[in-house]
């Protein structure tokens, strides 16, 4: 281990300012990934065109991306307890680098879908490192305030890059969307060799001859992941034995993969996710409000685009415009919440973000033809606020009651969940989007819009809002008391 790289050397070096400089090291490089992930939802309809896609296939460009960012957050804690933070961290940020310029060259949909996977893979490993860090390296008064910082910069991307990259795609065209992550992943890698130490969790060095993968569970997820993929498509247009035969072995390889799971821990091997997580009230709540939560915000996040410019036939830029202030006030949102959930209930503050969440989805229904922007851009906004209440406390109400030694494990798990929720969310929006544009008598290929058209669109917002109703269920249980479970030298 490099004795000047090690938390403690780092910490002693920059002084108290240290840790903020971390976190900032690691907050950009997860805006880029996010900004990967939410960015090409504006440039698909012109992708679509350019490579002849049909509405599945297009959706598979979001889709490939989430199914490869969900299964590789599963592997975040085994790599930083081989690898260490700062190894790991730089290996994700070229990684997606190299996805971003592969995908802007491409010349054919199965390069550009190889790029968006790749790019997910290092999404998905990045996500939950910036939780556990602010866990240990920010003290319980803290953590709110770390968080909301975070997650008001981390929004910034989303919040910025739709409608920078509605300009990018109106004037070079959809390719130029894949370059905007370049810059970012230049800076966070000059960071990462400054601040991010070599140390893997709990300050202990990195082991590199330590226990293999579980790669086992790693396969289970991801057949379990792609089956649970491809058979929601399959429901809508498709076979349904081909559906019912997919979906059966989504359900058998999940329990496949709970059972290996809990037999690995047995044995005291290293399972990608631990079990004794759920023994945790908090984190067994906050993971069911988190899966939910991800199937609405994912599933909106592909549908408003496509919403707008093929709903109401608004351009691009115009997409971009009306999401950007929305996007600005998640940010402040989210920082002034982040303070709130060093003090205030934890529970309290993800049901005020659902219950706006909700209504924000259910407000759609007001908006026709002839409504004007301002009402789009206003119901826009008080989603992004619900937004801001849920993503600074969500983590912290969950992954505080844990043991320390299931800090890791546990960003790691809920991640995982959030986006299996958010991969299960685009498809869905897609599945119901087609199905109700159907019994309206409408198809996107249509170049016209019509009230049919909106109305299904209004019924695909209106399961979103239901989604989110279910959730807040979850939320309110939030309120039990913490379990502490005593943790077995398994776990």
């Amino acid at each position: 281990m490099s004795q000047n790289a090690t938390l403690a050397s780092l910490r002693e070096r920059y002084g108290e300012r240290y840790r903020w400089l971390l976190l900032l090291s690691v907050m950009i490089g997860t805006m880029a990934s996010i900004m990967s992930s939410t960015i090409v939802n504006v440039a698909i309809p012109d992708m679509s065109q350019h490579f002849t896609l049909g509405q599945e296939r297009a959706q598979w460009v979001s889709s490939g991306f989430m199914v490869a960012m969900t299964v590789s957050m599963l592997t975040t804690p085994w790599l930083l307890a081989r690898y260490g933070y700062r190894r790991t961290y730089v290996g994700t940020m070229l990684l997606l680098m190299a996805g971003g310029l592969v995908g802007g060259l491409a010349n054919s949909f199965g390069l550009v879908l190889g790029a968006r996977v790749a790019e997910g893979l290092a999404a998905g490993i990045v996500q939950p490192i910036p939780a556990i860090i602010i866990m240990r390296a920010f003290g319980p008064h803290e953590q709110g305030r770390a968080s909301g910082l975070f997650g008001m910069g981390v929004v910034l991307a989303p919040a910025l890059g739709p409608s920078i990259g509605g300009v990018l795609v109106d004037l070079f065209g959809w390719r130029s969307i894949f370059f905007m992550v370049v810059p970012l992943c230049l800076l966070s890698l000059w960071m990462a060799w400054r601040y991010v130490p070599v140390t893997a969790p709990g300050g202990v060095a990195a082991d590199p001859k330590g226990a293999m993968i579980d790669w086992r569970g790693l396969l289970l997820g991801a057949v379990g992941t792609l089956c649970l993929l491809n058979g929601l498509v399959e429901l809508h247009g498709g076979s349904g034995l081909q559906a019912a035969l997919l979906l059966g072995g989504a359900a058998l390889a999940l329990l496949a993969f709970l059972a290996w799971q809990r037999r690995l821990a047995a044995r005291g091997g290293a399972p990608l996710m631990n079990l004794a997580l759920f023994d945790y009230r908090p984190f067994a709540m906050g993971s069911i409000v988190a899966f939910i939560y991800g199937t609405a915000l994912f599933g909106s996040t592909y549908l408003l685009p496509v919403y707008m410019q093929l709903g109401l036939k608004l351009s691009a830029s115009h997409v971009g415009t009306i999401l950007l202030p929305a996007g600005l006030v998640l940010a402040a949102t989210i920082a002034g919440v982040g303070r709130l959930a060093d003090r205030q209930p934890t529970w309290l503050l993800v049901s005020i973000g659902l219950a706006l969440l909700a209504l924000s989805f259910a407000l759609m229904l007001t908006v026709t033809l002839g409504s004007a922007l301002w009402l789009l851009m206003l119901w826009a906004t008080l989603g992004r606020i619900g937004l801001g209440f849920i993503l600074p406390s969500l983590n912290l109400g969950s992954l505080r009651p844990l043991h320390e030694s299931l800090l890791s494990q546990g960003s790691s798990a809920i991640n995982f969940l959030r986006m299996l929720g958010g991969a299960i969310g685009v498809s869905l929006c897609g599945i119901v989007l087609e199905w109700r544009l159907a019994a309206h008598g409408d198809s996107l290929a249509n170049p016209a819009s019509s009230p049919a058209r909106l109305a299904a669109f209004n019924e695909a917002f209106m399961m979103l809002a239901a989604l989110c109703a279910l959730a807040l269920v979850a939320a309110w249980q939030l309120r039990e008391p913490a379990r502490q479970p005593q943790l077995s030298e398994a776990d």
